[in-house]
């Protein structure tokens, strides 16, 4: 029979890489917790684990096996927190992957807002442009933007509707001029950041007739689409962002949009999990509240 703290070891050495570190969180001794492992592994008659005298690492059978055993630890927690009378309380450890740009100046103060509302709630936020590896990273849920490109991956939809915007601050559009068609856009400096670790350099638009791809260039990249967003509203050229990114800065006067026109390219942004076991309360209505708040900022878009 399955043993609950053997699945908590196993959890915790997958995402700490490393046996020791997750005995020591646990307050246990190396060989309690190498016994755990060995029993749990004897249990599924599988090796979960890779390991040499250096290094520790899941095998293809431990990769499959761990969304299962965190959605079980999770399930467990959950009817604990009912019995004890916390229907609908939220709590415990909650841990979230988000883009740098959304994650810091959209997403950040719904966070605020989602923990006051579950004070019980330890809140772990990860912000990188870089995706999060849902099975290898300690990470319950992640935001994306994009289409999803892991069809094993769960996606429930937040902003299905987003799309990217051209845009610039007033004073860049007072010295250079506002581009009427996508084809001006290589007199222009466009600021470029990274997408799957190249640069997202070819810019779509579509009007009733064709679609546009233009070749653009300009004399600042960055890994982070935060920074880049920053440059933009600095006046120092165009910016091609998701509308959920630029959104505040358009309704303040920071950024303003330019080919309104023509549709962007399409930027749904999603919650992503790996297993629909792992659909627990807290990502239920983390999901619904922000989807609330997408829907809020999406109703003042540029397009229809």
């Amino acid at each position: 029979m399955l043993r609950f703290d053997d699945l908590q070891i196993f959890v915790r050495t997958a995402e700490r890489g490393s046996l020791s570190a997750a005995a020591r969180e646990l307050e246990l001794s190396p060989a309690v917790a190498s016994a755990a492992l060995k029993r749990l592994e004897s249990e599924l008659d599988v090796r979960l684990f890779a390991r040499s005298t250096r290094s520790l690492r899941l095998t293809a059978e431990g990769e499959l096996y761990l969304a299962h055993a965190r959605a079980a630890l999770q399930s467990l927690d959950d009817g604990r927190q009912l019995l004890a009378g916390g229907k609908s309380e939220i709590a415990g450890n909650f841990q979230v992957s988000a883009p740098s740009d959304f994650g810091r100046n959209v997403l950040l103060p719904w966070l605020d807002e989602f923990q006051a509302l579950h004070p019980r709630m330890n809140l772990r936020l990860l912000i990188s442009d870089r995706q999060a590896d849902l099975y290898r990273q300690p990470v319950d849920v992640a935001f994306r933007l994009g289409q999803p490109g892991d069809s094993n991956l769960v996606a429930l939809p937040l902003a299905p509707d987003n799309r990217r915007v051209l845009c610039a601050a007033p004073e860049y559009f007072a010295r250079h001029g506002k581009p009427t068609h996508p084809d001006e856009l290589h007199r222009h400096n466009c600021l470029l950041y990274m997408l799957g670790g190249r640069a997202h350099e070819r810019w779509s638009f579509s009007d009733s007739r064709k679609q546009h791809v233009v070749a653009v260039r300009g004399d600042r990249l960055c890994d982070d689409a935060d920074v880049v967003r920053r440059w933009a509203v600095a006046g120092q050229g165009l910016v091609y962002k998701s509308w959920l990114d630029v959104a505040a800065d358009v309704r303040a006067g920071r950024l303003e949009v330019a080919l309104a026109d023509y549709l962007g390219e399409a930027t749904p942004m999603n919650l992503f999990c790996t297993h629909r076991a792992q659909l627990s309360r807290a990502v239920t209505q983390l999901r619904e509240f922000v989807q609330l708040r997408c829907a809020e900022l999406m109703r003042e878009r540029l397009w229809t």
